[in-house]
């Protein structure tokens, strides 16, 4: 008789291991992939920022944290900083909101809505690359349509200037990423306010709630899980912003338009100052990394918990 409640017993132990042995199967590879293109990345990277190195040979001159304090004493990482903080102030104050628009008018019943979004979209589906090479031909000094365009509007103070003055290239950098990026956010907030329940919105009406009042209060608290995300994905792409940058302006005039990821670059593969490019890329590491954290703790909490929104429900 105990010989088939053991029986039964080994043959839910031999379940269990198969059903572990199939979690193993699909997690590991990417277990893998991830220890060998993230975790390990990182440590080295740590690990370099406490040598003075040139990439080249054994690294035998330990300096400590003496490349993280010359970085925060740099002229020009400190202006990183201070560009990153200025790409981030005007994504959330001008990209979002224009987009936020943009997706409220293309919500509507509008003809031809769907050819708007296609083209408000397509500049997203664009590389980077391709993107910088077009807008540099538009800002070409002398020939450009950019300076044709800001001729004819009697404009000569901006002709020969986009890209060239320290003092009109964020702007102009910021309009580029404002035509790629947009489109995206649109096409995001357009999704988040195609799941409101139009029942919702005929009850407000119904109880006298004007258009305005609609958006106010019913609306915009409902969308306030896809503008949260919307928002953190504008501020970590503002700090990791390299490749418009680098090709349209490799950080000139005069180190005007770097940003962290030019600065990383510029020391690690053009001066061969390996140990400071790694001081860095960690600074930049951590402070995506705080960001993420934080924005996840105090402002993503109850969306990832399930919750609607303060204004919109549970």
């Amino acid at each position: 008789m105990p010989t088939r409640p053991r029986a039964a017993a080994a043959r839910s132990l031999l379940r269990a291991w198969g059903d572990w042995a199939s979690v193993a199967w699909f997690l590991v590879p990417a277990l893998v992939l991830f220890l060998v293109f993230v975790l390990a990345p990182i440590a080295v990277a740590v690990y370099t920022g406490f040598f003075k190195w040139g990439g080249v040979g054994p690294m035998d001159d330990f300096v400590g944290f003496a490349n993280y304090a010359a970085l925060f004493r740099d002229q020009v990482f400190l202006g990183d900083l201070g560009r990153g903080l200025y790409l981030i102030a005007l994504s959330l104050t001008v990209q979002l909101p224009f987009a936020l628009l943009t997706a409220v008018l293309l919500n509507q019943r509008l003809r031809g809505r769907a050819v708007y979004r296609m083209l408000f979209f397509a500049p997203y589906i664009l590389s980077e690359v391709v993107t910088a090479v077009l807008f540099t031909m538009i800002f070409l000094p002398g020939d450009g349509m950019a300076d044709h365009l800001a001729g004819a509007l009697g404009l000569e103070g901006l002709r020969g200037t986009w890209l060239a003055d320290p003092s009109t290239v964020m702007p102009t950098l910021f309009l580029v990423m404002t035509w790629k990026y947009f489109g995206f956010h649109m096409m995001l907030l357009l999704a988040g306010l195609q799941s409101i329940p139009g029942e919702i919105l005929e009850a407000a009406a119904i109880d006298g709630a004007g258009a305005w009042q609609r958006f106010r209060h019913v609306t915009l608290p409902l969308l306030g899980p896809t503008i949260r995300i919307s928002v953190f994905l504008s501020v970590i792409g503002a700090i990791q912003l390299f490749d418009l940058v680098w090709v349209m302006t490799a950080g000139g005039p005069n180190h005007s338009s770097e940003t962290m990821a030019i600065s990383m670059f510029q020391y690690g593969f053009k001066r061969y100052q390996v140990g400071y490019a790694s001081a860095i890329s960690v600074v930049l590491f951590m402070i995506s990394l705080v960001f993420s954290l934080f924005y996840q703790r105090y402002v993503l909490r109850r969306d990832l918990s399930g919750a609607v929104t303060p204004g919109g429900g549970r």
